[in-house]
């Protein structure tokens, strides 16, 4: 099927034509979708089709999506982050398929003390950061010292190196994507840290850097190109390569639809659609 005809139909609602992918899930009870990466909440600069969290977990519903790590859009301009993280907790224990990840802006004071309570208070296994909106840099060094404090804390770091096109985002706020460079020597001197990047548009080929860095891992939101996610697993170890749709900025079906398209077999896609997120995940 032309990809054309499948996003088409696919937004007409018929979840079951999306592929192997969607086949799979479907058939076997015990093989459902885990999403790395939805946000909750209002994008600030626009109104999102599931930005209504019921909405959104209806959706996933209907797609097999048993499970998705929820970020928050007020994380990325809001400055009260206690109550950020407040709020997307409440929401999330409201709904047994949402699982947590709060903000953290170290350029804040006190962020310490938040991060404390993503762990303790919040029982959130993860954080999620956006350091091109928050104004600071991968070599700034109070990034590093994040980094320090959620490896003693056991947390997984995700990192959104972008969110929106450039091409698209308001004038008066244009955020680049987050520069990565410095990132494989800081994960070097903290051996049992794990962080995942979510929405890098990986091009012809991932820099060597982050592919031989081996507790980085990956979400399938953007990248591109009907092969492009069999190559970034083929290119990786297995376990680095974790479904992600960016919703409800992006459709679930654009992701599924790019992880159909990869031809996996039945044990690749429990890899990406299941197994590797599960693994990432340390029980609190």
């Amino acid at each position: 099927m032309k990809r054309r005809t499948l996003l088409t139909t696919a937004l007409a609602g018929s979840a079951a034509v999306l592929g192997p992918s969607v086949i799979w899930a479907k058939n076997k009870a015990k093989n459902t979708i885990i999403d790395s990466n939805v946000d909750l909440f209002r994008w600030p600069f626009r109104r999102l089709p599931l930005d209504n969290t019921e909405k959104l977990v209806k959706k996933m519903r209907a797609l097999n999506i048993a499970q998705a790590w929820a970020g928050s859009f007020e994380g990325i301009l809001q400055r009260d982050i206690a109550g950020v993280n407040q709020r997307l907790a409440e929401t999330c224990a409201r709904h047994k398929e949402l699982i947590a990840f709060g903000s953290i802006n170290p350029a804040l004071p006190d962020w310490e003390n938040s991060l404390r309570l993503c762990r303790e208070t919040h029982q959130m296994p993860g954080i999620r950061l956006h350091p091109n909106y928050h104004d600071y840099a991968l070599d700034d060094p109070r990034f590093a010292r994040l980094l320090e404090v959620a490896d003693e804390a056991g947390l997984l770091v995700q990192i959104a190196v972008t969110m929106e096109d450039v091409r698209t985002q308001n004038a008066l706020l244009r955020v680049a994507d987050v520069g990565l460079k410095p990132l494989p020597a800081l994960m070097k001197k903290l051996p049992g840290l794990r962080v995942q990047l979510l929405n890098l548009r990986p091009r012809s080929v991932l820099p060597t850097g982050l592919a031989n860095t081996p507790n980085l891992c990956f979400d399938t939101a953007r990248v591109d190109s009907t092969d492009g996610v069999a190559k970034l697993l083929r290119s990786l170890s297995r376990g680095r390569v974790l479904f992600g749709s960016h919703s409800p900025f992006l459709i679930h079906e654009a992701a599924l639809i790019r992880v159909a398209e990869a031809r996996f077999t039945d044990k690749e896609l429990r890899f990406v659609l299941r197994d590797n997120a599960e693994k990432q995940l340390k029980p609190l």
